[in-house]
């Protein structure tokens, strides 16, 4: 099982960016993914996630509906796309897998992570 996070840019706030996570050693569409991030300072914490098939998502509240995860099982490839970015946002943005097929924002759940990708939000 391998994930490979990237995507992390510096942006300016207001702007938007999407994050790839590309894995292999397992059908993306059978795994719950998430995406985690840790800002300077602080704890991991959960930003969304996606179930295997049937999918369904879950987002953390403090988002506000400016992130979406989405997978392409052609590409074995999970997104997350981020909108009205904020300097808060800033952080190494990770992405994990499960073999489960629910999905949560505890990290406790996932075995495989991504190595991490820095998002810099700044003007």
């Amino acid at each position: 099982v391998h994930v490979v996070d990237s995507g992390g840019d510096l942006v300016h706030p207001g702007g938007s960016l999407r994050l790839s996570c590309v894995v292999s050693g397992f059908d993306v569409a059978t795994y719950a993914m998430a995406w985690f991030r840790q800002a300077p300072g602080k704890e991991r914490e959960g930003v969304a996630c996606i179930t295997s098939d049937p999918a369904k998502t879950l987002y953390a509240n403090s988002l506000n509906g400016r992130v979406t995860i989405s997978r392409d099982a052609t590409k074995n490839t999970v997104y997350l796309q981020m909108s009205s970015l904020k300097p808060e946002d800033t952080a190494v943005y990770y992405c994990a897998a499960d073999n489960f097929p629910a999905c949560q924002l505890s990290e406790d759940q996932y075995a495989f992570w991504g190595q991490g990708t820095q998002v810099t939000v700044s003007s």
